[in-house]
């Protein structure tokens, strides 16, 4: 095709997808080309594309710290949790009151201030919802009750001292609502308002929601009170464009200065780009093979150490990830402080393999069913190669492609009965103990393959428990090689993430949700 046809082609593309030359081109505007519009903006109530703009109208009462990263830019600081919404706190009664002082002036977009009444309610209300919040800061940061003891004064009352109730306390969930615009909106049937939570925001974020054209965009301005300062861009324009190749080709065009989920395939051609910057980051998430235990063969720990010696990592890396994946020494991503590092806990090795394949009672090998969907889209590829590998180790793998919807359902706590799956599995909070319970405590939420370990709750409850750094950090380990030990994964690497973007644009910092800020990006000077 001719450069004068790839422009035509490219000019009715952008139209067809609401993209005109200069359509956007004020300096104060950021466009964003996403996967699809968000259907429900609820951060208790996850639906598709939900985080991605919750956590821009809602912020936690902590933050995480940055310090720089070995590219010299700003990375979060998991060791160093500071105050956000909270300027304060003391605490006491041998750990389980916590008294937060809130930062005053904070307001929302309707001119309301924060205090302590808004924080009360809105965990009032995500208790009630049994969902996301609840799980963190009541299983995990272990709150009885929470009260506002002051305009700006919260008191947390803890059933025992908690390891994680700082941390949970850095996530977007509760959304810490404004409550006298939005009680407004609850009713006798709808005390909490999640009706209208679900189409509109109303927090103390950087930005609110303007308007909202499901499929195809919404338009967020930025917090004229916000408590930080004036956001760099006062609108931003979040548009759907499903086709990863086509966020491709509107950013690479000027059209828009971000986009959403960058494919690893994709990311060295943008790189070629010269008016575009790569930036990239450890996943959050290892990607493995989860073997079930209640299911022979995976039953016995020996053919699950088998599993892992008789696959090349660095190969499945290689092929799969470009061979820029971290190598996994740990379930946890290496962003979380205590977590292990160094090389893979199993090195390859197909003699290794065999022999403790015919230690358990299976000389000849073994055939299994390995289970995959395109939830990621490095699954298929990663299945594949596992099953070429395994043909020596006399491990006779048969890849089976099932849909996203039945992977979540049959991995899901009242289900989980799929014998051998892959999957990806990491933190949206940077704490160890938030990572070691969802994955490794016998009813952690993201413990799919139903791994169960008398001794491994012991030490993620006693972790818990302990607020010592060195304590703690001594017992995470310990759950680390516990966890390698006993095998429940065939962990590879942890890939990279990839967000790419104009090299016009400074400020982005990685989060764990793989969700850039609105509020730190800016036009560089």
């Amino acid at each position: 095709m001719s450069q004068r046809n790839r422009v035509s082609v490219l000019i009715a593309l952008l139209a067809l997808l609401g993209f005109s030359s200069g359509a956007f081109a004020q300096s104060n505007t950021l466009v964003i080309a996403a996967e699809r519009t968000p259907e429900g903006l609820d951060g208790d109530a996850l639906k598709p594309g939900t985080v991605e703009v919750v956590v821009q109208a809602y912020e936690g009462l902590l933050r995480y710290g940055t310090k720089k990263g070995p590219d010299g830019n700003d990375v979060l600081d998991s060791a160093n949790i500071e105050g956000h919404y909270a300027e304060s706190w003391v605490v006491s009664d041998n750990d389980k009151t916590v008294v937060m002082k809130l930062r005053q002036g904070i307001k929302s977009p309707f001119g309301n201030e924060l205090t302590a009444a808004d924080i009360e309610w809105t965990f009032a209300k995500s208790f009630a919802q049994k969902r996301t919040g609840e799980f963190l800061h009541k299983r995990l940061g272990k709150i009885e009750s929470v009260k506002a003891t002051g305009r700006y004064e919260v008191t947390f009352k803890l059933v025992e001292p908690s390891a994680a109730f700082f941390g949970a306390l850095t996530h977007y969930t509760p959304g810490i609502y404004d409550t006298v615009e939005l009680k407004k909106y609850a009713t006798a049937e709808d005390p909490w308002a999640l009706k209208y939570l679900e189409n509109h925001t109303v927090g103390f974020g950087a930005y609110h929601l303007q308007s909202i054209t499901p499929g195809e965009q919404a338009v967020f301005i930025a917090n004229p009170n916000y408590f930080l300062g004036k956001p760099a861009y006062d609108r931003v324009v979040y548009r759907a464009v499903p086709s990863a190749a086509s966020r491709a080709l509107i950013l690479k065009s000027g059209q828009a200065q971000w986009i959403d989920r960058v494919p690893l395939q994709l990311v060295d051609d943008l790189r070629k780009d010269p008016k575009l910057k790569v930036a990239k980051t450890v996943h959050r998430a290892t990607q493995a093979a989860i073997m079930n235990p209640n299911f022979k063969p995976f039953d016995d720990v020996r053919v699950r150490q088998a599993m892992n010696y008789a696959i090349d990592k660095d190969s499945i890396n290689k092929s799969v990830f470009l061979g820029e994946g971290i190598p996994a020494a740990s379930p946890i991503t290496p962003q979380v402080d205590g977590a292990l590092s160094g090389p893979a806990a199993y090195p390859y090795d197909v003699a290794k393999a065999k022999e403790l394949l015919a230690a358990a009672g299976y000389p000849n090998g073994i055939d299994v069913e390995l289970l995959y969907s395109d939830l990621n889209v490095w699954e298929e590829a990663f299945a594949i190669q596992m099953a070429n590998q395994y043909k020596a180790a006399n491990i006779r793998v048969t890849p089976k492609k099932i849909t996203a919807s039945e992977m979540r359902s049959r991995g899901a706590v009242s289900k989980r009965d799929m014998p051998f799956f892959t999957s990806e599995n990491g933190p949206v909070v940077l704490d160890m103990m938030y990572a070691l319970y969802i994955v490794a405590r016998s009813d952690g939420v993201t413990n799919r393959g139903a791994y169960k370990s008398a001794e491994m709750d012991r030490l993620v409850d006693e972790a818990g428990r302990t607020l010592d750094r060195a304590k703690r950090n001594d017992l995470t380990r310990q759950a680390q090689e516990l966890w390698n030990k006993d095998a429940p994964w065939v962990m590879t690497v942890f890939q990279p993430f990839y967000e790419v973007f104009p090299k016009t644009v400074c400020g982005y910092i990685y989060y764990p949700d793989e969700t850039e800020r609105w509020r730190d990006l800016k036009p560089c000077r």
